[in-house]
């Protein structure tokens, strides 16, 4: 079986094919172009990761912020894990760093469309008011 027919049917096969084949040096037999398109995939799931963690960082600092009455435990240890979560996230991809605003503006549509949700409220800013560099201060606290 070839190997693009092999990535089609069987990835995991495939995958430990090729990585046999870089192993024993034998670069000009693998399928240069799914392996480069996986490496790439693996970058943008790194990406997804990151603005998924600043998706729910910003839906408990949104619910932080206009639900004062509500806060609580389980917001505040959110809000620290995922800070901690993102800062390892950006430790062992120091690339993603000058992405992070960018990221922000991506997350926010989708944390308010969840605080929307789980609150009830609609009256959220159409922009993030905090920049990244708060947004991943412990100290940050939004009132």
């Amino acid at each position: 079986m070839s190997a693009e027919s092999l990535y089609e049917k069987d990835f995991y096969a495939w995958s430990q094919q090729q990585a046999a084949l870089l192993r024993a040096g034998r670069a000009g037999e693998a399928d240069l172009e799914n392996i480069a398109e996986e490496i790439e995939s693996m970058g943008k799931t790194e990406k997804r990761e990151l603005v998924s963690r600043l998706t729910v960082l910003l839906l408990h600092l949104v619910k932080w912020r206009y639900q004062p009455g509500k806060r609580g435990r389980s917001w505040r240890l959110s809000i620290k894990g995922q800070r901690v979560d993102i800062r390892d996230l950006l430790d062992q991809n120091p690339s993603l760093k000058p992405l992070v605003a960018q990221s922000v503006d991506q997350a926010w549509p989708r944390a308010l469309i969840e605080a929307e949700k789980e609150t009830g409220l609609e009256a959220f800013p159409a922009t993030c008011p905090w920049g990244a560099e708060a947004l991943l201060d412990d100290d940050f606290w939004p009132d």
